[in-house]
């Protein structure tokens, strides 16, 4: 790969907002891109940054078509980055960086407008009857995130079945959003969004709604959750392939980030009521290690062994 032409003094300066950015709002995305070299985590940085912003949009406190407003203005802003007219002195660091970022990196922008759609699934309450009615949402809001953040890390040239990388990518993707959904089913509930499918709602009698620190009587919530943890299991399984086509470092950050939410599901594996009681999380020593583990390829050799395994 050709080296990177230095940035200029008001680019970088985008990028040190947008760094400062993840460093203070992404609990768990930062441990993995830590692990980037300077320009990738530079652009992985802009890329949250412009994401968090339309989060914050969804989840804040104005009236829903005041967030619509904001949401579409925040897909005109995505068109000028898109059309490459955002100057380097513009006001706004987000769109400089990401602008850079975008002309630095293959990077498929369209994936941000399938974020804005996604959440403004969430402004419209939309909820959802079956896995592939969810399926449809996780991919608006994380397998997009999956597949821009691909066109950062790129892949390894005549790597076998490079072709399904974005696939891949989109699926792990879904595996850590599922795992989102399940740690913050009371937070959700206290919002009034229900995330998990009607169906597997009615199959576990879980219907009445999650919004108290234990399940809804005479429901197996216990079931509904391990039901959802396979599922989950399933999707990181299949995403995982994803890690033999990527560079050691970009490898490392994706098996990093994916081996966090995978401790996450555990723990909720473990004790399903714990949603209920509180966020689940890891302490920052856990996530460290994990790091750790995903520099040092562990992860990459052992799911390299394991798709060796599938084809013989």
């Amino acid at each position: 790969m050709e080296a990177q032409a230095p940035v200029s003094a008001p680019v970088q300066a985008a990028y040190s907002y947008c760094e400062a950015v993840t460093g203070q709002q992404a609990r768990n995305f930062a441990y993995g891109i830590r692990l980037l070299p300077a320009d990738k985590r530079q652009a992985m940085s802009a890329l949250y940054a412009f994401s968090r912003r339309v989060d914050d949009i969804g989840d804040g406190t104005l009236a829903n078509d005041a967030k619509q407003t904001r949401l579409e203005e925040t897909r005109a802003l995505l068109g000028r980055v898109r059309d490459d007219a955002v100057a380097e002195d513009d006001t706004d660091p987000v769109a400089v960086a990401l602008a850079d970022a975008a002309r630095r990196f293959p990077i498929p922008l369209d994936g941000l407008d399938e974020l804005i759609d996604g959440v403004l699934m969430d402004v419209h309450g939309e909820s959802y009857e079956t896995w592939d009615d969810l399926k449809t949402y996780c991919r608006c809001v994380a397998g997009a995130i999956g597949r821009l953040s691909l066109g950062v890390f790129g892949t390894q040239p005549g790597a076998p079945g490079i072709e399904r990388a974005p696939e891949y990518a989109d699926t792990l993707g879904l595996a850590l959003q599922l795992t989102n959904i399940l740690r913050d089913v009371r937070e959700d509930a206290g919002n009034g969004r229900t995330y998990l499918p009607s169906d597997d709602l009615a199959k576990f009698g879980c219907s009445t709604g999650f919004d108290g620190p234990v399940p809804p009587p005479g429901s197996d919530f216990a079931g509904l959750v391990h039901f959802e943890v396979r599922r989950a299991r399933a999707l990181f399984a299949e995403g995982y392939r994803l890690l033999p086509m990527l560079d050691r470092r970009s490898g490392a950050c994706v098996a990093a980030m994916a081996g966090i939410y995978r401790r996450l599901l555990d723990r909720i594996e473990r004790d399903p009521e714990a949603v209920l009681r509180g966020r689940v999380s890891l302490p920052g020593r856990e996530k460290a290690y994990v790091a750790v583990r995903g520099l040092s390829g562990l992860d990459t050799r052992y799911v390299s062994r394991q798709t060796a395994r599938r084809r013989v």
